[in-house]
């Protein structure tokens, strides 16, 4: 997987926008206003979803390239490193479970 395919499947979603608001080096997509993913596009590819807590834990504890969320609250994000020993289907699961999560808090608001 490549930060281009995952641009397109994030833009795929519903109400997704793409900006860059924290520098050219990190990719930020977004529904209705709020973050539901990150890439990270200097050194290796990384990616931030949010993710139910229970299930963030037993992620880590499962993949050693999923840690606590880099710079984000640690019980609800993580970082993913994009290496090749997650298979893709998974890691498209998970932005799915990320922009679930985030799209149902915005449409509850």
């Amino acid at each position: 997987m490549n930060v281009e395919s995952l641009r397109e499947y994030c833009l795929s979603k519903k109400n997704v926008t793409e900006s860059f608001p924290f520098g050219d080096d990190t990719l930020v997509f977004k529904t209705d206003g709020k973050i539901f993913a990150l890439a990270n596009l200097e050194g290796d590819l990384t990616l931030n979803l949010k993710c139910d807590p229970a299930l963030s834990l037993e992620l880590r504890d499962r993949h050693t390239s999923v840690t606590a969320g880099y710079h984000m609250n640690k019980k609800h994000w993580n970082t993913i490193l994009i290496d090749g020993t997650i298979p893709d289907k998974e890691i498209l699961d998970w932005i799915d479970h990320s922009y679930s999560l985030v799209s149902a808090r915005v449409t509850r608001k």
